[in-house]
Formats: C-alpha cells, sequence, structure tokens
C-alpha cells in the first residue's frame, strides 16, 4: 500500500510543481468537489458538526456551501504543502503577511517561554512554517501517519527553518524540554479528546472535550499563550494573525485556574472559525466524546 500512496503522491507533485496556476486551481476544484460528492461519510460528520455548531441559525444551504469549501481548502492546502517542499525562507514568506507581529516579537524580545495555540484551520500546514522562517525556531506537536513512507515525506516538510516535530503520542516530554530551553512550542487543540484527557468546556454553546495540555505547561514553566491562526485572503496568499495571550491564573484553586484557561482558548478557537467557517476542518467528530451517537 505505501508503493500505491508514493506513486500517487509523486504524480501529485509533478501536476502541481509543472502545471500553469491556470489550469492548476480549476482541476483542483474538480477534485475538491469530486471527492466531497462521494465522500459521504465526511459529509456526515461535517453536517452534524455544523447542525451542532450552528443549529438553525444558518440556512441547509449555507451548511452545504460551508462544507464543499472545507474540501477545496484541504485541497488547497495540500497543494501549497508540496509546494513548499524544499523552499526557501524567501518564497514562503512572499506569500505571507503577518498581524499584530508585535506580541511574538515582544515575548521573544523578553526571553520569555512561548507556546502557540492553534487549529486544523486555514493552511495549517504553512502556520509553522512562516512562523519559523520569519521568528523563530520552534517545535511543534503533530500525528504520525498510518503510512510509513508519507510519515517521512510529511516529517521532512515539517521540519524545514528549524522545526522539531514532536510525535503526537508522547508528546508531553518533548515538550517539557523544548520550553526548558526556551524553543517555542506549537500545538493543534481543536480536536476531540478521550474522558481521561480533556477536560469539558463550551464550544458554540456545546459540551466539548478539550485538552489542557497548553494551560498546564503555561501555568507550570510561567509561558505565555499567543493564539495564532492563518487564514486564505482570497488572493493565493495568507495572513498569519497573533492574538492576545491567554492568561492562566494562580490561585490556590489550580483546577479551576486551568478550567478557565482551557475554555478561553475554545473561546478564540471559535471566533477565529466563525470569522470564516469554511476553513476550518469540519470533518472532525469534534462533539464524539458528548454526541457520539450522532456520528452514527
Amino acid at each position: 500500500m505505501d508503493s500505491v500512496y508514493l506513486a500517487i503522491f509523486y504524480v501529485f507533485r509533478f501536476f502541481i510543481k509543472f502545471t500553469p496556476k491556470f489550469i492548476i486551481n480549476p482541476i483542483l476544484n474538480f477534485l475538491a468537489f469530486l471527492i466531497y460528492s462521494v465522500d459521504k461519510k465526511h459529509r456526515k460528520i461535517a453536517k452534524v458538526n455544523l447542525d451542532l455548531a450552528y443549529e438553525d441559525r444558518i440556512s441547509e444551504e449555507e451548511k452545504i456551501d460551508i462544507t464543499k469549501k472545507c474540501y477545496k481548502n484541504l485541497i488547497y492546502t495540500l497543494a501549497d504543502f508540496i509546494k513548499n517542499q524544499g523552499a526557501s525562507k524567501e518564497e514562503v514568506l512572499e506569500k505571507v503577511t503577518f498581524e499584530n507581529s508585535e506580541i511574538i516579537e515582544n515575548a521573544i524580545s523578553e526571553n520569555k517561554r512561548i507556546i502557540l495555540l492553534t487549529a486544523h484551520y486555514g493552511n495549517w500546514e504553512l502556520l509553522s512554517l512562516s512562523i519559523a522562517a520569519k521568528f523563530t525556531p520552534l517545535a511543534v506537536v503533530g500525528r504520525d501517519l498510518d503510512s510509513e513512507v508519507m510519515n517521512k515525506i510529511l516529517t521532512k516538510n515539517r521540519e524545514q527553518f528549524d522545526i522539531e516535530l514532536l510525535s503526537k503520542s508522547g508528546a508531553m516530554k518533548g515538550m517539557v524540554k523544548s520550553l526548558k530551553s526556551n524553543r517555542p512550542v506549537g500545538l493543534l487543540v481543536d480536536q476531540n479528546t478521550k474522558d481521561t484527557e480533556g477536560i469539558l468546556i463550551d464550544f458554540f454553546g456545546k459540551k466539548a472535550r478539550h485538552t489542557p495540555s497548553i494551560a498546564v505547561l503555561a501555568k507550570k514553566f510561567d509561558a505565555v499563550i499567543i493564539p495564532s491562526f492563518i487564514q486564505n485572503t482570497n488572493d493565493g496568499n495568507f495572513v498569519v494573525k497573533f492574538f492576545e495571550p491567554i492568561p492562566v491564573d494562580n490561585t490556590d484553586n489550580k483546577e479551576d485556574d486551568i478550567r478557565k484557561c482551557v475554555q478561553a482558548q475554545a473561546d478564540i478557537t471559535q471566533e477565529i472559525i466563525e470569522d470564516k467557517p469554511e476553513e476550518w476542518f469540519w470533518l472532525h467528530q469534534r462533539w464524539k466524546n458528548q454526541y457520539e451517537h450522532l456520528y452514527k
């Protein structure tokens, strides 16, 4: 199976690298629509998620449109992932602008330990590359792919510009080591967790499990939590937005301190999703922990 994945990847890479843009885009649009049309399983997941998030505040037609654009965003993210293989810092930064960059610049200049909070949103694969190219080396947490050969390709791309990739399995040890050495850590925190790994918060008005890892680390190492998200600008370029740091209280009630911080993380994530909902990864069972029956 690895050889099949590899063959498909190399064909797609050849197409992306050597086909003019005016030809590529219509084909990518068609591929996104084709995958949307045949992928009944994930279309249903997206429908459940959108119903939970928006109920009847948006129409069924709007929900379908968001889902179609979600598939399109994924295809374009994959295409850009391929373009970024072996790219220079200058090539990456040519297509990225930064908003509120003084937030991360000040944290770096003050020698603070930094945790970058983000989500599967926009061109999230480009986010860490652009931050590393512009501001600082960092460590990012990512899940290994099931295919060993494809995982090697993914890892090579993610580790450009002195980025250290930490496997999601057992990542805590690596995050602790990175923070101790003042290397910023980046985490995507928008996915469902098990009862034993997450705490209950409100997300789009529904209960959901959310990892407390960022809050726990920030409290332990006095680190600054900087929400960081990347959006498409609809012209083939991107904007990275930094938001005001999320505080972690330091009271005698440690559990409540953590809960408040995690809820704030969920709130800023929801805010950015609501700004451009078509750029979030609606195909994941975000509320499975509390609403598993809806996904069946």
